[in-house]
């Protein structure tokens, strides 16, 4: 077996998104899922497991459950790569294989894709520690109160600064995570780049487009909520339409160099 590493792809030229090809992104989202709703289910499953056991882990209360919520998306680019196959192969009018696709996510083991994963969790230990670390800055000097039972101390000063700063705080780091995965993720799995540079395009990428994105990033916050308020069920909906109009977009954000 020859260990000689693939040639690196070229660094792709960023191109203008537009509103429109927001919405085109998201229609041929839809349309995937539609064409291939049991790997759009089999794929959400999983990140609908996670989602679940990251809500027990909160033990039920207010202010874990904000913060395993605010958290929580920062796990959704990673969870969504069999999306990205998924709509690869339908983009190239290639036959859906279960044994081939998932063969393709295993192979990623050992390319660029766990680093960013590393990334990730790196990203979601610092947010659970720095919501724990606020929660016992503000209400740890308070009287002794059973959170799950009690909001009235959530609704003082004290309660609602700390909300205030979770919120902020949390919005910035899923911003920012956003920012390097946007389209970093679908563009390791289709190209021989390494996660470095793959993560700064991304963020050019970003960068370059950035009124739109907001609009992006604040559809994909918005749908993800509205997903786990029925107690994570609506993510196998959203996520599969999400994933698949990640992949469309991707490939109207980025271009092969000529």
């Amino acid at each position: 077996m020859s260990d000689t590493a693939p040639e690196a792809s070229p660094v792709p030229v960023i191109g203008t998104v537009t509103l429109l090809e927001l919405w085109a992104s998201l229609k041929a989202g839809l349309h995937d899922f539609r064409r291939a709703p049991l790997y759009g289910l089999f794929f959400s499953g999983i990140y609908v497991a996670v989602g679940v056991a990251l809500f027990l882990l909160g033990a039920g209360t207010f202010v874990w459950t904000l913060a395993l919520s605010l958290g929580f998306p920062l796990v959704a680019p990673f969870a969504a790569v069999g999306l990205y196959e998924v709509s690869r192969r339908l983009e190239a009018e290639q036959k859906l294989v279960w044994s081939e696709i998932l063969g393709v996510v295993a192979a990623e083991r050992r390319r660029q894709l766990p680093w960013m994963g590393a990334i990730l969790l790196i990203i979601f230990l610092f947010w659970s520690f720095f919501a724990h670390m606020l929660f016992a800055m503000f209400m740890g000097i308070s009287t002794l109160t059973n959170i799950s039972t009690s909001y009235e101390a959530l609704f003082t000063s004290t309660g609602l600064t700390m909300i205030a700063l979770e919120v902020a705080v949390g919005a910035a780091v899923a911003f920012l995570t956003f920012s390097f995965s946007a389209v970093s993720l679908p563009l390791l799995l289709e190209k021989e780049l390494d996660f470095v540079t793959a993560m700064l395009v991304s963020f050019r990428t970003v960068a370059a487009n950035l009124k739109v994105m907001l609009v992006w990033a604040a559809t994909i916050a918005a749908l993800l909520f509205l997903g786990m308020l029925p107690m994570f069920l609506g993510l196998f909906v959203v996520l599969p339409i999400l994933g698949h109009a990640t992949w469309h977009l991707y490939r109207r954000a980025l271009y092969d160099p000529v």
